[in-house]
């Protein structure tokens, strides 16, 4: 097992099966009476986030705490990053206070990667700018595995605001790793030049979402992240989801056994329509639980499933 969790690319198809079938065993706990194992008794996580979240940050706490580790929430507002300190002192800090594994999100992209140089315990990527975040990557193939039955020879459209998304990056990584099809699509304004053949050979990509739905056994739609737009990538919301947007009668032309999934948060009426996303079809719901099971396995395999 590797040391640190920093990328998709980190990941071999026989970590990431490893990781995923020790997700399975995690879920089973998860539905006792009792959901807690001893496993990490003793060790202590840090969740250090330098960005708002909900789904994330709750995760790996609830995640951690199910395997009995202590654990200790950072968040950078409210601390002495407020006044200027840096994110290598508050690595040493938290290595001071003998920390075995730190979950960190943050704006720079590449951030863990030299937290991961200053730490002794393991580094969890839970986010970093807009390059990657693998665990996301892991739930949405553990969900896909249980509601499909396989990875391998999956057709899986990435759809929406490709050149903004950390979880498109990364499950382009995993999924083809895992002998998945992956097709990005999106207005040629947020799906970057050669992105594709740049994450893994073999990935498509497409401008036309009416095209590639009839052929998809996976539908994932990707937010609109407003928040990191400084220019106008598309005419209007109204534009956007009349071309890119997922409603009931483009999901009424997957086939159907088809599902649909979304990271989250999302922008209802906008990339997905209400209807989408509460109908049978979506594992919205089912991905945020899946989270904590492959959060825990996660946890689980670096500091207390293998031999450091």
């Amino acid at each position: 097992m590797i040391r640190h969790l920093l990328s998709g690319a980190d990941l071999d198809a026989d970590t990431a099966t490893q990781i995923l079938d020790t997700a399975a065993e995690m879920a089973a706990v998860s539905g006792r009476e009792v959901k807690k194992l001893p496993a990490l008794r003793g060790r202590t996580v840090v969740n250090l986030f330098y960005e708002d979240s909900t789904r994330t940050r709750i995760s790996f706490e609830a995640a951690a705490k199910r395997l009995s580790a202590d654990v200790i929430n950072f968040s950078a507002k409210g601390s002495s990053v407020a006044k200027g300190e840096s994110l290598k002192d508050t690595a040493l800090t938290l290595q001071a206070m003998g920390a075995d594994a730190v979950v960190v999100r943050h704006p720079a992209s590449g951030a863990p990667h030299r937290l991961a140089d200053w730490v002794d315990g393991s580094v969890v990527n839970a986010g970093d700018g807009t390059h990657e975040h693998p665990t996301q990557a892991l739930l949405d193939a553990y969900t896909m595995r249980s509601r499909l039955g396989r990875l391998a020879g999956l057709s899986v459209a990435v759809v929406g605001d490709v050149l903004h998304s950390r979880v498109a990056r990364s499950n382009v990584l995993l999924l083809s790793t895992l002998g998945a099809k992956v097709t990005l699509v999106g207005p040629p304004t947020l799906i970057p030049l050669d992105i594709a053949a740049a994450l893994a050979p073999g990935t498509d990509v497409c401008y036309d979402l009416d095209a590639v739905l009839p052929s998809s056994d996976v539908v994932m739609m990707l937010r609109v992240q407003r928040e990191r737009m400084n220019d106008s990538y598309f005419p209007s919301a109204r534009e956007y989801a009349r071309r890119y947007g997922l409603d009931g009668p483009r999901m009424r032309r997957l086939p159907e056994h088809a599902i649909v999934m979304h990271p989250g948060p999302m922008n209802r009426g906008m990339e997905i329509a209400p209807e989408v996303a509460d109908s049978p079809r979506s594992t919205i719901v089912e991905q945020v639980a899946n989270g904590v099971s492959v959060r825990m396995a996660v946890l689980y395999l670096l500091l207390g499933g293998n031999n450091r």
